[in-house]
């Protein structure tokens, strides 16, 4: 079979493609990338909580090794910023997360990143992709670990953590918070930041007990429940299964998505901590992103859905903040690396140092780019008939949704057609699932669920 990287990594089920071999494969593959572009090459490897992730990291610790790499390998389980971290402060050449980050619990996958501390580059990750080897041609059970390092990276991650924030002024303000890791790999680090937080789902459970691990407001209902019926919680943070995406809700136990998170950060870092720089999102963003960033006087591009498009801006221009609309957002003075703890972390500061509510500071967002909701629902279809739609979307088929007529189309990375300068459709097939995406934005929820349903009955005549 031939191993594919999509929008953030390759990901397969487990026992079926993704197996011992599989991996090994790959390992070999990055192994040749290694040798063939640097001179004692170097990698940093590990893996979150999902099922065998040590297992799995101990098989790419081998067959690097094996191929005369210098291997360092995390001491436990680790988030992806912690990895992304521990390859910047190690200057290792690259770094493998065993990881499938949001999917279902029974898939895994395998992340690369680059020697800055973020997602390896397209051109480098289709380098690797190119060399991957049919058959990897060893004999797993002979290969041992003699010479690989291990690391503590989760205490590099902490320590970096506590330099970066007013940690006391976050424990000590007249906030609680909350966090739910959902089984995450940062069920420990909020913790032992943070001990006075409430937490849920930060026990062992390699099967997410059965729920995708994305931090998404339908797998967090048990979340907002704790919050809204508690009545103790003023703001509660969530992060994916490697932790590198955020989920955040308010007093009231309501959902608040990337978009509105994206704002309240840049608001933060502009009008409070006195920041400037670019601003960076993914296609799939909010419109009021492009409006606040006028307000503020900052430049703003728009790139391809998937990190490593944001981090390829990143590392060539001054950036202040890179964001996608799945909940993954990098700032300035961190890794070039979405990090979801990190960013739960400036959203407690920024509370805590200014003793606003979230909903306080969501107002002063909405004061200057009005108010807006966000949703999106994913299809899951036939490949025919996604590729039907993906191919009516490419032919302008579309020029009206029921009564709503297409004044715009933009095509950077699927299809959004805008109804106004503030709603808009988005139809976009996923990088790593078997799905087909779409997305709106209106004024208002009950609007948005408007546009989806009329254009859901359009797609699936």
């Amino acid at each position: 079979m031939k191993i594919k990287f999509g929008t953030d990594g390759w990901r397969a089920i487990i026992a079926q493609e993704y197996t011992l071999d599989n991996v090994a494969r790959v390992s070999a593959g990055a192994s040749q990338w290694l040798n063939n572009n640097f001179d004692k090459p170097s990698v940093v490897i590990g893996h979150d909580c999902r099922f065998a992730g040590s297992l799995f990291a101990e098989t790419a610790a081998k067959v690097f090794n094996h191929f005369g790499i210098k291997v360092t390998l995390a001491d436990r389980f680790v988030t992806t910023p912690m990895l992304s971290l521990g390859v910047l402060e190690l200057k290792a050449d690259l770094g493998v997360v065993i990881t499938a980050s949001h999917n279902p619990p029974e898939y895994n996958g395998y992340k690369l990143k680059g020697n800055f501390g973020g997602p390896l580059l397209p051109d480098d990750i289709q380098a690797v992709e190119n060399i991957i080897p049919d058959t990897h041609g060893l004999d797993l059970k002979s290969l041992t670990m003699d010479g690989v390092q291990t690391a503590d990276l989760v205490k590099l991650y902490l320590d970096k953590a506590k330099a970066s924030f007013d940690i006391d002024a976050i424990n000590n303000s007249d906030f609680n918070w909350g966090y739910d890791a959902m089984y995450g790999a940062g069920r420990e680090a909020v913790p032992a930041l943070l001990p006075e937080t409430t937490l849920l789902h930060c026990s062992d459970n390699p099967g997410f007990k059965g729920t995708a691990p994305e931090p998404i407001h339908r797998n967090l209902i048990e979340f907002s429940e704790l919050i809204r019926e508690g009545g103790q919680i003023d703001c509660g943070l969530a992060t994916d299964g490697d932790a590198d995406r955020i989920g955040l809700y308010n007093a009231k136990g309501q959902f608040i998505d990337s978009h509105h998170i994206i704002l309240l950060l840049i608001h933060y870092l502009v009008k409070y901590k006195g920041m400037t720089g670019k601003i960076v999102t993914a296609f799939s963003c909010s419109v009021k992103v492009a409006q606040m960033c006028k307000h503020y006087g900052l430049e703003h591009e728009i790139v391809k859905v998937g990190f490593k498009h944001v981090a390829g801006v990143m590392l060539k221009e001054d950036v202040l903040l890179g964001g996608e609309e799945s909940g993954g957002v990098a700032i300035k003075g961190h890794i070039p690396e979405r990090d979801g703890i990190w960013m739960g972390l400036v959203i407690w500061e920024y509370m805590a140092k200014t003793g606003k509510s979230l909903d306080d500071l969501i107002q002063e967002v909405y004061d200057i780019v009005g108010e807006f909701a966000f949703e999106r629902i994913d299809l899951h279809l036939e490949e025919a008939k996604k590729v039907e739609i993906v191919e009516n979307c490419k032919n302008r088929i579309y020029t009206a949704f029921g009564d709503m007529p297409i004044i715009k189309t933009e095509t950077i990375d699927g299809f959004k057609f805008y109804f106004d300068e503030d709603s808009w459709i988005m139809i976009r097939p996923s990088g790593t699932e078997p799905v087909l995406r779409t997305y709106a934005e209106a004024k208002n929820q009950d609007k948005c669920f408007e546009i989806l349903k009329k254009v859901h009955q359009a797609l699936l005549v």
